[in-house]
């Protein structure tokens, strides 16, 4: 679809209140990328020459380096002999594999943090050797040495990024599934212009975001007699070294203010696996197709849906309204009002039907910065919808 005109998108895909906008904006110049390519490429070399080993506690030792102009800082070394070689393999925790290592050795990863390297290192050693429900972890560093970019316990299931991107590519190849396009100074969306903020990974988490903002959905009309769109999307998330689970969600990403509504109406609103010792198997067996069966559905139930949960009914007034989003929307009082609030700016009438509540919700929801905490809200107006379309 070539460039078209609409307010529709007016507030949409270059809002600054974005989360995903302002994720990017927070992320160093290394970890953006504006193509799904360019970030298949970073998460391919990544992972060049790294591996996971099992090794024993009792084996391992942390070496502190002394700093003598600051006692606060200083290096730690983490040593241990390969399994498979017996070669001695030495290397550099990062700031999140130290605190892992804290967490295993059973200390405050904070107080650990603040000590003088050689005293921190004996500490984490100590508590290493000694905690018998810890005497055999799990690395995740270079097989040189380098960087211990993980220390797990010795079941953690490591889903790599490269291998979470290979569905990914896979549908966006087989469909028009890209970055979102932007806005220009006319109020023209063109989605060919990508604005490159939905792609961001580091060597300790990944998060992406693909629409298919070439087939945009009319869903109805919007106050000023212009097309209320939507488009189709799905984003997906992962940490190799186990700071966050591995996910695949997909979503109907409202233009007219870029509202994510998390819903199940086709019958997949969101998979998450835990790093456990299956997950590899339950990402090919899960996430992979589901993936694929939601890029080819058809968008009818979208349709109806949209149309059910406009036809419910659940307020005659305001009051009707708060008790609607408080009791049955899970919201506190101030979030509720500021939903309500949100949503006759937006919308220019107040909420009345189960349609309004979840764009007065996703709303909200843009502002919290937080990933997972924009989440859990989202999922909230999606519970709604999913009642109505059940």
């Amino acid at each position: 679809m070539d460039a078209y005109k609409t307010s529709a998108i007016q507030h949409g895909i270059s809002s600054e209140g974005s989360h995903l906008a302002s994720n990017y904006a927070n992320r160093p110049e290394d970890e953006r990328f504006d193509t799904l390519e360019e970030l298949v490429a970073f998460a391919n070399t990544d992972c060049q020459g790294m591996t996971s080993r099992v090794v024993d506690t009792h084996k391992l030792n942390i070496v502190g380096k002394f700093d003598q102009e600051n006692i606060s800082q200083g290096e730690l070394r983490v040593e241990y002999d390969c399994p498979k070689t017996g070669a001695v393999i030495s290397s550099e925790p990062t700031n999140w594999s130290a605190g892992q290592l804290a967490t295993l050795a059973g200390a405050p990863a904070g107080y650990i943090k603040d000590l003088p390297a050689p005293l921190a290192a004996d500490c984490l050693t100590w508590g290493l050797r000694h905690n018998r429900g810890r005497e055999i972890i799990k690395t995740y560093d270079h097989r040189d040495g380098g960087n211990l970019r993980a220390a797990t316990g010795p079941d953690y299931g490591r889903i790599l990024n490269r291998e979470m991107l290979a569905p990914v590519v896979k549908v966006a190849n087989e469909g028009q599934w890209k970055v979102p396009g932007s806005m220009s100074v006319n109020g023209t969306y063109d989605p060919h212009a990508s604005t490159g903020s939905t792609l961001f990974a580091s060597d300790r988490d990944m998060f992406g975001f693909l629409c298919d903002d070439l087939n945009p959905i009319e869903i109805g009309k919007l106050p000023n007699g212009e097309p209320d769109l939507v488009f189709r999307g799905f984003y997906w998330w992962n940490s190799e070294v186990g700071s966050k689970t591995a996910g695949l969600a997909c979503m109907y990403l409202r233009g007219v203010c870029q509202n994510r509504n998390l819903w199940g109406v086709e019958n997949f609103e969101e998979i998450k696996i835990r790093h456990t010792k299956n997950a590899v198997y339950r990402f090919y067996d899960e996430m992979a197709p589901a993936l694929e069966t939601y890029s080819h559905h058809s968008t009818s139930t979208l349709l109806a849906g949209v149309e059910a949960a406009r036809d419910a009914k659940i307020a005659k007034d305001d009051d009707d309204a708060l008790e609607f989003l408080t009791k049955r929307g899970g919201l506190s009082a101030r979030m509720a009002k500021a939903a309500m609030a949100r949503h006759i700016q937006e919308e220019q009438k107040p909420i009345r039907n189960v349609w309004d509540a979840a764009q007065g919700i996703t709303a909200i929801a843009r502002d919290i910065p937080h990933q997972d905490a924009r989440v859990n809200l989202e999922r909230k107006a999606g519970a709604l919808l999913d009642k109505i379309a059940a």
